[in-house]
């Protein structure tokens, strides 16, 4: 008996001594940014790329590994995951299917994952080629522009006071679809045509429509909190709806820039830089504005069953149509960058 348990353990020994080799062929190290296209460069950010023209099996076993992505790919694909079991637990109490009113907070729930899981993608898949580091970013800005229509809708619906209600209703909701495609089609073609040159120019293409977006967005908000009677003030919502303005002001400020990278040129690679921060800015915001959402739904329906009526099923078919401009777009501008590269070859 003992001798058959010494053989299985050898074996297992031996397997495992095997491990490294089985793996090495999947795990090239990391590459600095003179030996990767100039498409894949970030300011400051010399080394910890990844090879290209691996295979889609490399990229995505780098999951696990170290490179300048690795901080990226994973703080997205936990929020995601995080939001996956909030919606399990909501979907227990909460009757997505027949309560008309639940539509918008599943759409902006929904809208969440959706761009998380996209971002998570994209950092993870991108190093491929640059025809796939173009086309996966392009699906993040899809993903970024279903997410602002989201939030523009749950902010709409649930947290907006019936004063600001009135003077906006004309009007939000088809802007709120217009400034999320066009941040959608700016950001992909500040990608395409400008990269990392002419940054004022990628700037307004990318961030005016984005800001534009978020003022709009976030309006019914503001004007709740700013018009908050002091009994109201230490309502739980309107605590979250606090973090997320603080948590998403600050994440634009890292995303806009290169901090803290600039101030340590070479010490960066793979921790601390401004995009690393701007993603957890971002998650920590996503994820106070899912509470306060959900806090508004169940505390504010005498408010907004009043306001709303039975629109949830237009603000369902805007997002289909949101989602439909924004998937085109990006669709046009990835067979603008597949000719580009073709003609390039030539």
């Amino acid at each position: 008996m003992a001798t058959v348990v010494t053989e299985k353990l050898s074996r297992l020994f031996i397997n495992v001594r095997q491990v490294p080799q089985l793996l090495a062929p999947l795990s090239p190290s990391t590459v600095s940014s003179s030996e990767v296209p100039k498409v894949f460069w970030k300011p400051y950010i010399h080394t910890g790329y990844r090879p290209v023209q691996q295979t889609w099996r490399y990229y995505f076993s780098t999951l696990f590994q170290q490179h300048n992505e690795a901080i990226n790919v994973w703080t997205h694909l936990v929020a995601a995951l995080i939001l996956l079991l909030r919606f399990q637990q909501l979907s227990r109490r909460v009757d997505f299917g027949q309560d008309l009113h639940a539509q918008p907070l599943l759409i902006i729930i929904v809208a969440s994952i959706t761009y998380l899981t996209f971002s998570t993608l994209a950092h993870l898949l991108q190093a491929k080629s640059e025809f796939w580091h173009y086309s996966f970013f392009f699906m993040d800005y899809v993903g970024v522009a279903i997410y602002q229509y989201g939030s523009a809708l749950g902010h709409y619906y649930y947290a907006i006071e019936p004063s600001w209600h009135e003077k906006i209703k004309g009007f939000y909701m088809p802007a709120a679809v217009l400034l999320a495609w066009l941040s959608c089609a700016g950001s992909c073609y500040a990608k395409y045509r400008y990269h990392q040159s002419a940054r004022l120019l990628s700037r307004l293409c990318q961030e005016l429509p984005s800001g534009l977006a978020y003022m709009l967005d976030i309006s019914p908000v503001v004007h709740r909190i700013f018009t908050a009677p002091p009994s109201e003030r230490a309502d739980p919502a309107l605590l979250y709806h606090k973090c997320q303005v603080l948590f998403f002001l600050i994440g634009a400020f890292f995303f806009s820039h290169p901090y803290p990278e600039k101030w340590f040129p070479g010490k960066c690679h793979f921790f601390g830089q401004s995009h690393q921060i701007f993603h957890v800015c971002l998650v920590l915001c996503t994820l106070a504005q899912i509470e306060a959402v959900v806090l508004d739904y169940e505390s504010r329906r005498q408010i907004y069953s009043t306001l709303q009526g039975d629109l949830a099923h237009n603000f369902s078919a805007l997002c289909l149509f949101t989602v439909s401009c924004s998937v085109l777009t990006a669709a046009y501008m990835a067979r603008k960058v597949k000719n580009k590269l073709s003609f390039k070859e030539e």
